[in-house]
């Protein structure tokens, strides 16, 4: 039986957790190995709208939210839908859903979902302190756009919750919508302005951007694909799909949608879903986009980035393995010509990736029993962009044997045991 090989700290994971948590443990002064089998950002990180959605500290799980699923689910437009094959799997994630929608839970998903997203703001001014990654940031302020009176209505309960955590906006009407962002349909005249919204103009550049400064340091990435994780009296060893392992001294999870089956690898079951989101990247030309455009209504954004205009959201929840539908693009693509009259649609690039998402809207960040060595970094769901640097912080504390920056709790793998 062949050796295996030796390594300090080991990241499986090539997207922005994976490589935001490398960039930590590097700085930390270990030498890093990152594993990544289809290559940096390659999945979620490439395609997600770049938005750095600090304010977004609500739980989706919420008082109510139960009553209104499945009025979304009637409605093909709608910001969720569910694939008939994969329903099934479900049953044991929604019910966790539904538990963490009681005020209690909601109430204590809102408490922690703030305190993680304070230290992910103080950890991104850290980013942007490096001179290859600054340019990265741009404001571009946002723009949270309602279809009726009533609707803005409904939504001044978790608008006051924002603004009890810190956070600043001021309400618009039409003349201010007109003057931030021209072009958009007649029907909008209810927005909310939020004057120090912060976007990655090239997502996937960003990642990459991490990972090619963490090697010229010395970071060796690996292109394999981990089956399982092993404890060892050392550390850790991650077997791979070719038959070869490694041990190291501290292994990181963070490969998103796939953690769920290396957790399960140590005896450890993790309510892991997945949220398939649809989005298509028209040329920069396409529309004036000056903000990034939140439709609240509808669940989907319009994002200017740095070589196109990203027009993406909404959940279907389809797993890992049945093919892309999509249809759910164009019908996001139909939705945006509609609410931007002037938008050209043609010379589309569409995408489909896998959000990683736990049932209560929260990621983990925590050790294994089975292997205390090992740490999850996954789950982040819609947020793993926005929370990246906060989660590298708080697993290189993990591995120092450090105390966390903040509690992790409630962000332990086994919460829901």
């Amino acid at each position: 039986m062949t050796e295996p090989e030796k390594a300090d700290a080991v990241v499986i994971g090539g997207g922005i957790i994976g490589c935001m948590t490398a960039r930590y443990l590097d700085n930390a002064g270990r030498k890093v190995t990152l594993v990544e089998r289809d290559g940096v950002a390659a999945g979620a990180s490439a395609g997600n709208a770049g938005i750095l959605a600090f304010p977004e500290i609500v739980p989706i799980p919420s008082p109510g939210i139960t009553w209104k699923a499945p009025g979304w689910l009637l409605d093909p437009l709608g910001p969720l839908t569910i694939r008939p094959g994969h329903a099934p799997r479900l049953v044991p994630w929604f019910w966790h859903f539904w538990r963490a929608s009681f005020k209690k839970n909601f109430e204590r998903g809102l408490s922690v979902q703030t305190e993680l997203m304070h230290l992910a703001i103080s950890e991104y001014e850290r980013v942007r302190q490096d001179q290859a990654l600054a340019p990265f940031v741009v404001n571009t302020g946002t723009l949270d756009i309602y279809d009726s009176a009533d609707s803005f209505d409904a939504a001044v309960p978790d608008w006051t919750r924002k603004r009890k955590a810190g956070f600043n906006f001021h309400r618009v009407g039409r003349k201010e919508i007109d003057e931030l962002q021209p072009g958009l349909a007649p029907q909008f005249e209810h927005a909310i302005y939020s004057e120090s919204g912060l976007q990655i103009s090239d997502p996937a550049g960003f990642t990459r951007a991490i990972a090619e400064l963490l090697r010229m340091d010395g970071m060796t990435i690996k292109p394999a694909t981990a089956v399982a994780l092993e404890p060892t009296e050392a550390g850790a060893r991650i077997r791979f799909e070719d038959g070869t392992s490694l041990e190291a001294s501290t292994v990181v999870v963070a490969c998103g949608a796939w953690s769920k089956k290396l957790a399960e690898s140590l005896g450890e079951a993790v309510p892991l879903d997945t949220e398939r989101g649809y989005n298509t990247t028209l040329p920069r030309s396409a529309f004036g986009i000056e903000r990034q455009l939140y439709f609240n209504d509808h669940s989907f954004v319009v994002t200017p980035l740095k070589n196109g205009i990203r027009v993406g959201g909404a959940v279907e929840f389809g797993g890992l393995d049945l093919p892309a539908n999509f249809k759910r693009s164009e019908m996001l693509l139909k939705l945006a010509s509609r609410f931007l009259p002037g938008l050209s649609t043609e010379g589309g690039e569409q995408w489909m990736g896998f959000r990683p998402s736990m049932p209560d809207c929260l990621p983990v960040i925590d050790r294994s029993k089975a292997a205390p060595n090992v740490i999850y970094a996954f789950g982040h769901g819609h947020l793993g962009l926005t929370q990246s640097a906060a989660t590298g912080r708080l697993v290189t504390e993990l591995a120092q044997q450090k105390a966390p920056s903040i509690s992790l709790e409630n962000l332990r793998f086994d919460r829901f045991s």
